[in-house]
């Protein structure tokens, strides 16, 4: 029950951002993308303080800028065929005060108006530097956008823009975020902005003919 009422809390802060205007400082800026398609882009706050170190992550399935391979880390939804594997992680460098970690893979490109969470996971204890196809003891499993619990690989739309999906990792100052699994990822990103200190970032792209 509390952790209900701490949700319901912050959802409520949110949408009393959103009414004061706070969240809508850039949303009307456009990007200019040339590829779109038409749909135009709108930059928002990235949920990271400016303040926040930077630390290095790396994956043996994927290199930054490279291509996620369609056979084994896409989705297995929407009309893809993918094993769907987790993609695996380790990362160096987190500031020293981190007291958990949280990992989230996010689609810029996705054509809804607000990107896609294909990933996010918290509560990963501060000793671990890496995230293999299990969870640590403690970490908690989010659900995504499609409303799944866990990752959910690419799977872009046939004939779109190549998509960029964004991993991140994130070293935060709190051992929770005291949020339920099935918290949606705009709520767990708002909680966790006050608590970042740190992040790494990864991206690589996707893309269907």
């Amino acid at each position: 029950m509390r952790t209900s009422i701490r949700a319901a809390a912050a959802l409520t802060a949110v949408a009393a951002a959103v009414t004061t205007g706070v969240t809508t400082a850039t949303a009307d800026t456009h990007t200019g993308r040339a590829d779109d398609g038409g749909y135009g882009y709108t930059q928002v706050r990235k949920g990271v303080p400016d303040t926040a170190a930077r630390f290095k992550v790396t994956s043996p399935d994927i290199r930054n800028g490279g291509t996620i391979p369609a056979d084994s880390y896409a989705g297995a939804a929407f009309g893809c065929s993918g094993d769907n594997k987790q993609i695996r992680l380790s990362w160096h460098g987190a500031p020293k005060d981190t007291r958990s970690y949280a990992v989230t893979m996010f689609d810029p490109d996705a054509p809804t108006g607000s990107g896609f969470w294909h990933w996010q996971t918290w509560d990963i204890p501060a000793t671990d530097t890496e995230l293999g196809s299990a969870l640590p003891a403690g970490a908690v499993a989010g659900t995504n956008d499609a409303g799944q619990t866990g990752y959910l690989g690419p799977c872009p739309p046939v004939g779109d823009i190549t998509h960029h999906y964004r991993i991140t990792v994130y070293a935060l100052d709190t051992p929770t975020l005291q949020l339920p699994a099935a918290t949606p990822a705009a709520l767990t990103r708002f909680t966790m902005s006050t608590h970042v200190i740190g992040t790494a970032t990864i991206t690589a792209t996707a893309r269907r003919a």
